[in-house]
């Protein structure tokens, strides 16, 4: 089991093979060696992982699956990937277990190319089929996004050619490169409101939960968008242009997600619910704090109940492990529940969960976005200085 597990060591959790049927499941060990059963909130070992459950698309769009996502715990029995890609006509491995099991202990470049060579293995042959899409540039957003919700999944592992209308030029790769990138500069541009940057590191996006203010009508159809976009890029070695919050890689690889991934989203809200594991118990049930939390959009606040009558719930000694994992589940995943639902669904259209074991979620995101490159110059000519600093900017000795 050593070489088919990924280790995520800091916590003790990993992921190993489930023998009974051969799935990839999480485990953790308790301090004597025994798998760690316990199911009740706990700040330091407790982990949940994102489960979707599929479910037949609508009358009008057959070919795009509904879902519902939920945070379940990282060792609950139905917590599981499969290990193999399977052709769903002869029922034969594509992928075999075998070798996502040797990928697995590479390293991340070989770890790259092995998934780029399963991804061609996948591919439908150019003389069987491919995709030629037509876009304008002034609307390029609109019909791009019409386009790749009119195709079924089949389409994603064929070969795609774009036109742009009224420009000359035949498709070599430059123009596929180009509309990789512009689309989803577009959509991750915090003007249209679907993303924010995040409070705790502005290099990276983090859905905006008041995107259905910005976009009422089609956020959750852009959000399906940008997820078959997301997966399409990695099926074809293609980068994305926008890097998003840990946690959201961590969603789509099934990865743990733990109370301290709580800070990448929310930073402050970590801070307040930490200082209730170190107040005296007595103390936590004057602080008049009940299972519910607000939301602020448009001027306008909104109480949300965490639990069934949350508002009505008291929160003390007894119940505080209930409280911080609602509070937990609601931030994660509960306030952006729909976006991230369509986000997920578009990115497993095109890319099988077996194929994603072999990562963690920081070579998902390399992967995904490649290294982020810095315009030194720009950062330079851009930079505001305060304080002590204002006088002098950048030929301040601390600057220089």
């Amino acid at each position: 089991l050593t070489k088919i597990k990924n280790s995520f060591d800091k916590d003790g959790w990993s992921r190993t093979i489930r023998v009974s049927d051969m799935k990839f499941q999480w485990v953790r060990l308790d301090g004597s060696g025994a798998i760690d059963t316990k199911t009740r909130f706990d700040s330091k070992n407790s982990a949940y992982v994102r489960e979707l459950t599929e479910r037949d698309g609508d009358v009008a769009t057959p070919h795009l699956a509904n879902g519902d996502l939920t945070l379940i715990a990282a060792n609950a029995q139905n917590a599981v990937v499969d290990s193999s890609v399977t052709d769903p006509e002869t029922d034969e491995d594509i992928v075999s277990y075998a070798d996502i099991a040797a990928a697995q202990i590479m390293d991340f470049e070989d770890k790259a190319q092995w998934f780029l060579d399963m991804c061609q293995r996948l591919s439908t042959h150019w003389e069987e089929g491919h995709i030629g899409l037509a876009v304008r540039r002034d609307y390029l957003l609109h019909d791009s996004m019409v386009a790749v919700l009119s195709l079924p999944r089949d389409a994603f592992h064929k070969t795609w050619r774009f036109e742009f209308i009224g420009e000359a030029g035949l498709d070599a790769g430059g123009l596929t490169r180009e509309w990789f990138q512009i689309v989803t500069e577009q959509l991750f541009d915090p003007d249209i409101g679907l993303w924010v940057q995040s409070e705790d590191n502005q290099m990276l996006m983090d859905i905006n939960p008041a995107s259905k203010w910005c976009c009422p009508e089609d956020h959750l159809k852009m959000f399906r968008f940008l997820g078959r976009v997301m997966g399409k890029a990695i099926f074809d070695g293609q980068l994305v242009s926008g890097h998003c919050i840990p946690t959201l890689y961590k969603y789509f690889l099934m990865w743990p997600c733990m109370f301290p991934d709580l800070k990448d989203a929310d930073e402050a809200l970590y801070t307040n619910l930490s200082k209730l594991l170190d107040m005296p118990e007595e103390q936590i049930e004057y602080l008049c704090l009940d299972f519910s939390t607000t939301e602020e959009a448009m001027g306008s606040t909104e109480t949300v109940d965490l639990i069934p009558n949350g508002n009505e719930t008291d929160v003390d000694a007894d119940n505080l492990p209930e409280y911080l994992e609602a509070n937990f589940k609601y931030r994660m995943l509960g306030r952006v529940k729909p976006q991230l639902t369509e986000l997920t669904l578009g990115f497993l259209d095109v890319i099988p969960e077996a194929l994603l074991a072999v990562f963690d979620f920081q070579e998902l995101e390399l992967l995904m976005c490649g290294l982020e490159e810095i315009d030194m110059d720009d950062w330079k000519a851009n930079t505001e200085y305060t304080g002590e600093l204002t006088g002098a900017g950048p030929d301040h000795q601390v600057i220089q």
